[in-house]
């Protein structure tokens, strides 16, 4: 699929490399850098095995050159409409590449893909501070979820629940 000069396509093995420091340039921009803890096998072994947990969408410009950005989706099989929702867990160009279209190309794919699997949603969250991205989203449509707040539990909060 091609969006502008950029081709998106599925992910494959010999992208992980690229990938991964994708993946690290958006935990060093959001902030969790020192809790990234992906490797090259676990996205071998999630998003290309026989069970894939996720599925990756990379950018480029030609087969030649480096990646321009990713998208990480996943899918929640069915909820209370009993359609399944797609979930955009991440979305990141690389620094050289913004503003040439890459960001959306790969959201165009996603749409497609959300349509290819009947989902009538597509969910992700954005850092209240982006004001890019959320002026980016909008443009291309999106709107705030203005009715549902994001909630955490982290691992201490689990442990102490689970100690009552």
């Amino acid at each position: 699929m091609s969006g502008g000069p950029f081709v998106v396509r599925r992910f494959r093995e010999g992208d992980v490399p690229e990938l991964i420091e994708l993946m690290r340039g958006l935990a060093a921009f959001e902030g969790y850098l020192d809790e990234f803890r992906v490797t090259p096998a676990d996205l071998i072994e999630h998003g290309l095995g026989d069970t894939p947990r996720f599925e990756a969408y990379v950018a480029q410009a030609s087969a030649s050159s480096p990646l321009a950005g990713m998208a990480v989706i996943y899918q929640i099989p069915w909820t209370y409409d009993l359609r399944p929702t797609l979930v955009l867990k991440e979305l990141f160009v690389a620094d050289g590449a913004r503003g040439r279209g890459v960001g959306k190309a790969l959201l165009r794919r996603v749409a497609s893909r959300a349509a290819e699997l009947d989902c009538p949603r597509v969910h992700w969250t954005v850092l209240e501070n982006n004001s890019a991205a959320i002026r980016f989203y909008r443009e291309l449509g999106a709107r705030r979820d203005t009715v549902w707040q994001h909630w955490l539990l982290d691992a201490p909060g689990i442990e102490a629940l689970q100690a009552e």
